[in-house]
């Protein structure tokens, strides 16, 4: 009689995990010292255009008041056929192309966002659907601003563990679906777009060497989309209500985003024996002009050596740090030993921060 899979006599093996790349192996036939490189980028905005004068028709406010307190001066608004996934989608296209591999070669999907297609499943399956990442594991990570931060460092854990060894690592929001068009505050904030990055012990790329990862969950409330989980059930009263639209209590949010990007940001120059003056650029999440340009100052690293597009797409949550690394690296000339610090602040509150080594 043959013994069902899982019984006492025969122990269920592992699943295979697939890879065309070779391991480099040492004499002694342990795995050499691996590293975490990202091996390529990319990222996708949708083709529509709000501008802070479409806005002035919109609700009471003008493109100054806009672009004083925000320095924003147009976001990008994805169609109703485009849902979160199909950004995803083309940013992680771009990634791959950019990494010069073939989508089997994905191990592995970690999706950030919040604004997800569905609640269950993830996102990411649907993304490895359209990829035809066959091969792949998939899931959701939800950090809301630092969700991009923290897929990086989940991403080189799996790598530097042997576990994987390509890691493709996706951000995308459509914040527009949960934005309420009618509240002046929040609806001149948000944009929706994607990014991607493919974090491999093999290829070449800028090296992620360091992250630092926090949060502060008692101050939650200060930063939050409350409807449509178990708390608050999606019913007629919570749509009424407003309930799944962002909820911000702005100055608050401004002083603990300052104080936390900044804590985030000097961690990992300290622990990495640097100076401010060592990183060649800084990427930081882009919520406000005037968040970005008081970290910069607190920790005294000028404004031409920090990565700054909020004026073009607004706040894209977790989107904002990947979108901003791509466009950086196609834009800026990099020299080996370069040093490039990501850091990113979210509802949570989550906070954190990768170096990159070039």
């Amino acid at each position: 009689m043959t013994p069902l899979a899982g019984s006492p006599n025969t122990p269920l093996e592992p699943p295979e995990r697939h890879s065309t790349r070779q391991r480099t192996v040492s004499p002694s036939g342990q795995a050499a010292r691996k590293s975490a490189r990202i091996i390529g980028t990319g990222s996708y905005l949708p083709e529509k255009v709000l501008t802070n004068s479409d806005l002035e028709k919109m609700v009471d406010t003008s493109d100054e008041w806009i672009t004083t307190r925000t320095g924003i001066k147009e976001r990008r608004i994805a169609s109703p056929e485009e849902p979160t996934s199909s950004l995803a989608t083309e940013a992680a296209r771009r990634a791959i192309e950019d990494a010069g591999i073939a989508a089997e070669e994905i191990q592995l999907i970690i999706m950030a966002t919040f604004t997800g297609d569905v609640l269950m499943p993830a996102t990411a399956c649907l993304v490895q659907k359209n990829l035809g990442a066959t091969r792949a594991a998939a899931f959701d990570l939800s950090a809301a601003c630092t969700g991009f931060i923290y897929g990086l460092s989940v991403a080189k854990q799996f790598v530097l563990s042997g576990f994987y060894d390509t890691v493709l690592v996706v951000a995308a929001e459509k914040l527009s679906c949960v934005t309420d068009w009618t509240d002046r505050n929040t609806c001149v904030l948000f944009g929706d777009g994607a990014g991607a990055a493919v974090v491999s012990s093999q290829g070449e790329g800028p090296r992620i060497i360091g992250e630092y990862l926090a949060s502060d969950g008692s101050i939650y409330e200060l930063l939050i989309l409350p409807g449509g989980g178990s708390l608050h059930p999606p019913t007629h009263q919570t749509v009424d209500q407003g309930l799944h639209f962002l909820k911000m209590s702005g100055r608050e949010v401004f002083k603990h985003a300052v104080t936390c990007m900044v804590d985030g940001a000097q961690k990992l120059i300290t622990q990495h024996n640097l100076s401010p003056q060592d990183i060649r650029l800084l990427v930081p999440h882009q919520a406000n002009k005037r968040i970005i340009s008081e970290v910069g100052k607190r920790l005294g690293i000028p404004a031409e050596r920090i990565y700054v597009n909020i004026e073009r797409y607004g706040n894209m949550s977790a989107a904002t740090t990947s979108v901003g690394m791509d466009e950086a690296f196609r834009s800026n000339q990099f020299n080996p030993g370069d040093k490039i610090l990501l850091v990113a602040f979210g509802g949570g509150f989550t906070w954190g921060s990768v170096l990159l080594e070039w």
